[in-house]
C-alpha cells in the first residue's frame, strides 16, 4: 500500500514563476495527491535584498491560476528566523562551524595561488582558509567586530557522528541518471556558508530545518540542486533529523537547450498568461516533459 507523501514547492520570491517552477510544483503536487498525502507551499524569502512581497503574491496568484492548490497555510521563511538562528548557535556550540572572515576577492586570490584547488560541480570550492586560523587570531577578530560568515566544518561534522549516513535515496534521477541510494559525498560543496553576513542564515540550513519541521517525506526539485543534497543530508544527520527521499527532475530548457531562468521573460507564466495561453495548455506542456 502506498504511504501518504508530504511534498512541497518552495520558490524564492525574486521574480515570477517560469515553466520550470511550474513543473516542480506540478510533480510535487501530483505525488502528494496520488498517495493521499499533503502538498505544501513554502516561500523562501530569507534573502531580504532580492525577495519582494509582490513577487510572493504573484507566485500564489499564478499557482491558483494553474489550479495547483496546496494544503494548509503558506510557510514564509522570514517568519522563522529565530528558529534558524537557534539551530545555527547550537551547531556552533558543538564546534561544528567556524567564522569565515574572507571576502570573495580574498577567496579568489587564495584559489589562484593554489597549484591544485579543490573543485566542486560549479568550480573551485572554498579552500578552508579560516578553518586553519589559530584560536587567538580568531578570537581577536571576533572581538574587534570583523565582519564574517559562519561556515559548516564538514570534517568536524563527520568526526562527531558515530556513524555517518550512507547517502540519500533518489527516486528520480540525478544529472548523470543516478537513482537509488546515492553514496554520501559530504565534501561536494566544501565548507558551505550556514550564516550569511547580510541575512544571518543560508538556504542550506533553512531548507533542512523547514523540511523537518513540516514533515516533508519527498523533496521534488530540479536536478541543479542534486549536488546540494549531499551536504543537506549531512546537516540532517548532525541535527538529528530523519531524511526525506528525493526526486530530482530534468530541467525544462528553451529551444536552444538553455535552462530556463527568471530572466527569460518569454517563458514566465505571466507572459504566457498574458498572451492567451490557458492553464490547461500549460499543464499539458508540463505533462509532455515527463
Amino acid at each position: 500500500m502506498t504511504q501518504p507523501e508530504t511534498t512541497r514547492f518552495a520558490p524564492s520570491p525574486t521574480g515570477g514563476l517560469h515553466l520550470g517552477h511550474a513543473y516542480s510544483a506540478w510533480l510535487a503536487r501530483a505525488a502528494a495527491r496520488s498517495s493521499g498525502g499533503r502538498f505544501l507551499l513554502r516561500i523562501e524569502d530569507i534573502d531580504t535584498g532580492r525577495c519582494r512581497a509582490e513577487y510572493a503574491a504573484r507566485i500564489i496568484d499564478e499557482l491558483q491560476w494553474l489550479g495547483l492548490d496546496w494544503d494548509g497555510p503558506v510557510r514564509y521563511q522570514s517568519q522563522h528566523m529565530a528558529t534558524y538562528r537557534s539551530e545555527l548557535a547550537a551547531l556552533t556550540a558543538r564546534g561544528l562551524t567556524y567564522p569565515c572572515f574572507c571576502t570573495r576577492s580574498e577567496i579568489a586570490d587564495e584559489i589562484a595561488r593554489m597549484q591544485s584547488a579543490p573543485q566542486g560541480p560549479e568550480g573551485p570550492l572554498y579552500p578552508g582558509t579560516c578553518r586553519r586560523l589559530d584560536e587567538r587570531t580568531r578570537a581577536s577578530r571576533l572581538a574587534a567586530g570583523t565582519p564574517h560568515a559562519i561556515r559548516l566544518d564538514i570534517a568536524a561534522c563527520l568526526r562527531t557522528l558515530a556513524t555517518a549516513p550512507d547517502g540519500f535515496l533518489e527516486t528520480g534521477r540525478g544529472p548523470g541518471g543516478e537513482s537509488g541510494l546515492i553514496p554520501l559525498q559530504p565534501g561536494t560543496l566544501g565548507d558551505i556558508v550556514l550564516g550569511r553576513r547580510d541575512v544571518g542564515v543560508s538556504y542550506h540550513l533553512a531548507v533542512v530545518i523547514d523540511d523537518h519541521d513540516q514533515g516533508v517525506t519527498l523533496v521534488t526539485r530540479g536536478e541543479d540542486l542534486f549536488a546540494a543534497t549531499h551536504v543537506q543530508r549531512l546537516l540532517q544527520a548532525v541535527l538529528g533529523f530523519s531524511a526525506p527521499r528525493y526526486r530530482h527532475h530534468p530541467l525544462i530548457r528553451d529551444a536552444s537547450g538553455r535552462r530556463l531562468a527568471k530572466r527569460d521573460q518569454a517563458q514566465t507564466l505571466a507572459a504566457l498568461r498574458a498572451s492567451g495561453v490557458s492553464p490547461a495548455e500549460v499543464l499539458e506542456r508540463l505533462r509532455l516533459n515527463q
